[in-house]
């Protein structure tokens, strides 16, 4: 079963994403707001994805100087999601 997860980014344009994961995989990211063509590729690129495996390849990377970035703030996501379900 899917399990639905929502996250308000920090330092970044968009307001909110949103996705699920079902057994270990990504499904339905969405972001809203932001740059229109970044924050629709992502979602392309990742979907069906391992969630962790997503997470450790985006975490980390900048966005100019905000020290982090739309991909960074998704990898917060996953983690905090995973973390969430472990426990």
């Amino acid at each position: 079963m899917s399990e639905k997860y929502e996250y308000a980014p920090v330092g970044v344009c968009p307001k909110k994403i949103e996705f699920e994961i079902e057994d270990g995989k990504l499904h339905n990211v969405k972001f809203y707001g932001g740059c229109p063509g970044n924050l629709l590729a992502i979602p392309k690129l990742i979907e069906g994805a391992d969630a962790l495996g997503v997470a450790k390849i985006l975490r980390g990377n900048p966005c100019g100087a905000k020290g982090t970035s739309c991909a960074d703030q998704l990898a917060v996501a996953i983690e905090k999601a995973l973390e969430r379900k472990a426990s």
